[in-house]
């Protein structure tokens, strides 16, 4: 956790010093962006849900409906101690710093979606790096399209929050979130 702090601090620091980025609030384009995520919601959720039910139905809604309290900081945490970060990474600093460097923006896609997997490689679990592989793709297109922080990172939370809502955290290496 520390190094990860180490981390974020640093990038951050290169984001404004170096960079010379600024978060500012802009004029977002919010009716393309809740219409392209929620059409990749649906299906996200539809597939992950039966996806649970097929492989493991006593974890299905198991921690909304059974452990209300865990569920609630669970989303809180992860929302904002893992996805802004993560987005700040992987998307805002990864864009500014390395685009340039790819004329192909689909093989810059491709890799910026290869690093966040392979960033979650510690879990040791092949599930994770596969969904996150497919996250990466899907948020490396949002923010080649949007170029917003607030907007990837909504859009990494709603899916992310989603697994752990349908049922997919013990599934993911977040022990304490399957049915007894």
């Amino acid at each position: 956790m520390a190094l990860g702090l180490i981390g974020l601090c640093y990038i951050l620091f290169l984001l404004f010093k170096v960079i010379r980025i600024r978060f500012k609030p802009q004029s977002l384009q919010w009716k393309p962006f809740i219409r392209q995520t929620a059409v990749k919601f649906l299906v996200i959720a539809v597939v992950t849900t039966v996806y649970v039910y097929l492989t493991d139905a006593t974890n299905l809604f198991y921690v909304p409906l059974n452990r209300p309290e865990l569920f609630g900081i669970i989303l809180m945490i992860y929302t904002f101690l893992s996805v802004w970060p993560q987005e700040v990474i992987y998307r805002t600093f990864f864009f500014e710093r390395y685009q340039s460097l790819f004329s192909d923006q689909r093989v810059f896609v491709l890799i910026n979606a290869l690093l966040f997997s392979l960033a979650h490689i510690f879990f040791r679990n092949t599930l994770v790096v596969i969904l996150t592989f497919i996250g990466g793709l899907l948020f490396a297109v949002t923010y080649l399209r949007f170029r917003s922080t607030l907007l990837v990172s909504l859009e990494h939370a709603i899916y992310g929050n989603w697994l752990f809502t349908v049922g997919m955290g013990e599934m993911l290496a977040f022990p304490g979130m399957e049915a007894g």
